[in-house]
Formats: structure tokens, C-alpha cells, sequence
């Protein structure tokens, strides 16, 4: 913005607050304006327990964290929070949602206090012509959010919002979505989709968790299809999952977890590259897979 259109500004203000107003709309301007191109998150997320835990897939999400330009702020897709509709959480505070159970209450007296970004959440709500996006002031950020985001920055001092998943949409609906998000990577936000790309809980095999890495022969399929689709550019294969056959639907028996990568892909620009992190399969039928979308 402009200094005449600042000072335009400053004069319909009340002169009582007017320097605070003013400090505020820097701010707004600063976090909005054109920067480099910022890179894009699939973070595979698994248990909550990654939290707290240190091992390799807290590793890896730390030492992206160190890769990549800090932010402005986050837009953050996670598989747990769904809605009908398309909402973002637009509070100044959002709170630390501890939505599982059955963990130690360590992992429960967790909190991550990153501020939120209402002019974030308007802009957001702006460039999205796709659907109208509400402005939400009850959620806050679930643990598909803050237990990864967390080991990227430590301190709780970038701004974070979540951006719900409309249960009722098809896979192409939120595919075409995200791309309406890409404006935003030129503006600071670095966009992040948490969720796992196999999930599959009901076929876990609980006893070897802690015992390597360990995948059943479809959850290998699955994965090996998805990363040669992901690598070459083959969206339309990995929009339209349900067709792929079997191993994709043991790996994807409903697509919360899923849908978040389909967020980051349909971000990729042509002149980004993509690396893969945390590939490894736990407990036959989950995938810790993580992708970091950037400018060659």
C-alpha cells in the first residue's frame, strides 16, 4: 500500500488509537504482499504420539523445517476437521484441540499456543470463488495440525488457520479447490496438508509397530502406485483413486486422510520439483509418506 493511501486511511480513523490502527495495517499489508514463491507441505502425520516422541519422522519434519524460507503464516488441511461446507478458523487464538484418546496425559497437557490469522482467513474467504468459505471461531487447530506442525516451528511463533474438508465433495471438488490456493504461496503462506496417504486402522497390525518398517502386499502396491503417480505428475490417477483398483481401496477405505495430499498436489506449479520424505510403512497398513513441493 502506498504512503498517500495509508495517510487516506489514517485520516478516517478516530485520532484516539489512530497509531495502533496504523501499526495494524502494516502488518495486514506486509503479510499480504508479493514475496518468493513459498514451498508446499504433505506431512504424513500417524499418531498423535509423534508429538512428543522423538524418532525419525519427527526428524524429518524438523529438518524440513530448517529447509524451507519461515513463513508469513500457515494454511493448514487436516484430516480432522470435517464439515459440510468449507470453512477456515478465523480467531486471534485459536485453542490446542486434543481430539483422541486412550494416550498418556503427557500428550494431552500439549499445548500449542501459535497465534491465528483473521486477515488470513478474509483472504482466504476472498480469492476462493469455488464456494462460499466461512468464517469458523470454534475450532482451532486439531492434531492433524499442531503435532507436526510443532517440530517446524517450536516456538508457536508463526500464525496458523486450518481450512475444513467438505465431507459431501468429491475428490475432484477439492483437487480444483486447492488451486484456487495458489495465490497465497506468492504471499508468505506456506500451505500444508496433514493426513496419511494409507490409513487404514482397522487393519492394523498393533504388534509390529514397534518393529520396523512393515507393510502388507496391497499396502506396497498402493504405495508404490502413488509415489509413481505423485512423481509423474499423474494427478487424474490419484483424483480418481476409487478406480485404481483393490489396493487403493484397502488404502484409502474413506478419504479424510487422503484428501490433504490432493490439497498439495494440485498446488504444483510446473517449474517445482518434488522430494519425498518419512517413506516408510508402519503396522501393515499406514504410510508416514511426506512430500515437500518447492522451485527447482
Amino acid at each position: 500500500m502506498k504512503r498517500k493511501h495509508f495517510l487516506k486511511t489514517l485520516a478516517l480513523l478516530p485520532i484516539a488509537g489512530a497509531a495502533m490502527k496504523l501499526k495494524q495495517l502494516y502488518k495486514v499489508t506486509d503479510s499480504m504482499s508479493h514475496t518468493p514463491k513459498m514451498p508446499v507441505l504433505f506431512l504424513g502425520h500417524g499418531s498423535p504420539m509423534n508429538a512428543i516422541e522423538e524418532n525419525e519422522f519427527v526428524a524429518g519434519f524438523r529438518r524440513v523445517g530448517q529447509e524451507i524460507p519461515k513463513p508469513n503464516a500457515i494454511l493448514c488441511i487436516s484430516a480432522h476437521w470435517e464439515t459440510r461446507g468449507t470453512f477456515v478458523t478465523a480467531m486471534e487464538n485459536p485453542k490446542t484441540i486434543h481430539d483422541f484418546g486412550g494416550f498418556p496425559k503427557a500428550l494431552f497437557e500439549v499445548q500449542y499456543p501459535a497465534p491465528g490469522s483473521p486477515d488470513l482467513a478474509r483472504e482466504t474467504q476472498r480469492i476462493v470463488q469455488k464456494t462460499e468459505v466461512g468464517l469458523d471461531e470454534s475450532w482451532g487447530l486439531d492434531h492433524g495440525a499442531w503435532s507436526v506442525i510443532k517440530h517446524l516451528y517450536p516456538d508457536a511463533d508463526v500464525p496458523v488457520i486450518q481450512m475444513s474438508l467438505d465431507y459431501s465433495q468429491r475428490p475432484q471438488y477439492h483437487y480444483e479447490l486447492a488451486k484456487e490456493l495458489a495465490v497465497l504461496r506468492e504471499k508468505g503462506i506456506l500451505i500444508v496438508g496433514s493426513g496419511n496417504m494409507v490409513h487404514n486402522l482397522r487393519m492394523v497390525a498393533w504388534d509390529k509397530l514397534d518393529g520396523g518398517e512393515y507393510g502388507y502386499d496391497w499396502t506396497i502396491e498402493a504405495r508404490e502406485k502413488m509415489k509413481q503417480y505423485i512423481l509423474n505428475d499423474q494427478h487424474s490417477n490419484l483424483i480418481q483413486y476409487d478406480s485404481e483398483g483393490t489396493a487403493f481401496k484397502l488404502a484409502i477405505p474413506t478419504p479424510e486422510h487422503y484428501l490433504p495430499l490432493l490439497y498439495t498436489l494440485a498446488l504444483k506449479g510446473e517449474k517445482d520439483s518434488i522430494e519425498l520424505f518419512n517413506d516408510k510403512m508402519l503396522g501393515g497398513s499406514l504410510t508416514m509418506t511426506s512430500l515437500k513441493i518447492d522451485q527447482v
